[in-house]
């Protein structure tokens, strides 16, 4: 049993790095990048899979299923129909009964589409899925999310893909203040900063794909995430000094001397 477990719908995890498997320039760099990254927890579009033949697709084949959770995405649904429909394919192929709700309708932003979201959140949790959705930074609907049946609530730092980083720490301190479920930072992040900022913040784990698949070096730069992690969440559970408006000295004169 890990130390500091995250623990999903009662599945245990070790790692708090969810990691995406596109983007790669090929499967070798892609392997490196997971197997640095020591990510459990892999996703991936379910439009890009194979799903009368998920082993031999082009995605999957280089990964055995039994080392990882597979969390497959809907990415690409506009709808909530659409979303469940894609999901209900994923889980009867075999992939997977965990699911990342995904909809959106700007191609632009690619920002959720925070009603049809609920709503398909609503669909699958009660058929049994393990859902977690992809949502903005909003509290009032990460909090409704979790009502909806979310096993865990994956707002945004930023847009999808921008590396813009952290955009609102204080809506996304405030998501994770009111969860009572994990809250996995997902879109936006950069760099090792931008993921040590959201885990000193409190949040549960981090999921990012660009940011370690464009990277220079994708095995280096998934090394940098997964300790990046670590460093946020060991400094947020030791618990920082709090901040003051002038200096204090870390020593005293001793005028005994």
């Amino acid at each position: 049993m890990p130390k500091d477990p995250l623990v999903i719908n009662g599945t245990t995890l070790s790692s708090r790095f969810f990691l995406g498997t596109g983007r790669y320039p090929n499967p070798f760099v892609q392997n490196e990048a997971i197997q640095a990254s020591e990510a459990e927890v892999l996703t991936f579009a379910i439009r890009r899979v194979n799903l009368e033949a998920p082993d031999d697709d082009a995605i999957l084949q280089h990964v055995t299923h039994n080392n990882f959770q597979f969390l497959p995405n809907t990415s690409g649904a506009k709808t909530a129909d659409e979303a469940v429909r894609i999901a209900r394919l994923a889980k009867a192929s075999g992939l997977s009964d965990w699911i990342k709700i995904e909809v959106s309708v700007n191609e632009r932003t690619l920002m959720p589409d925070p009603i049809e979201t609920l709503k398909a959140t609503e669909i699958l949790a009660e058929e049994g899925f393990t859902v977690l959705p992809y949502t903005s930074d909003d509290p009032v609907l990460a909090k409704r999310l979790e009502e909806a049946g979310a096993a865990a609530v994956m707002p945004g730092a930023a847009p999808i893909g921008t590396g813009l980083g952290v955009l609102n720490p204080y809506h996304l301190s405030l998501i994770i203040e009111e969860a009572e479920v994990p809250i996995i930072i997902d879109a936006g992040l950069g760099s090792a900063k931008d993921v040590t900022e959201v885990m000193e913040l409190g949040a549960d784990g981090v999921l990012m794909n660009t940011p370690v698949a464009k990277a220079k070096d994708p095995a280096q730069m998934a090394e940098a995430m997964k300790l990046a992690i670590d460093a946020g969440r060991k400094s947020y559970k030791a618990g920082r000094i709090p901040k003051k408006r002038y200096a204090t000295a870390s020593s005293t004169l001793d005028h005994t001397l």
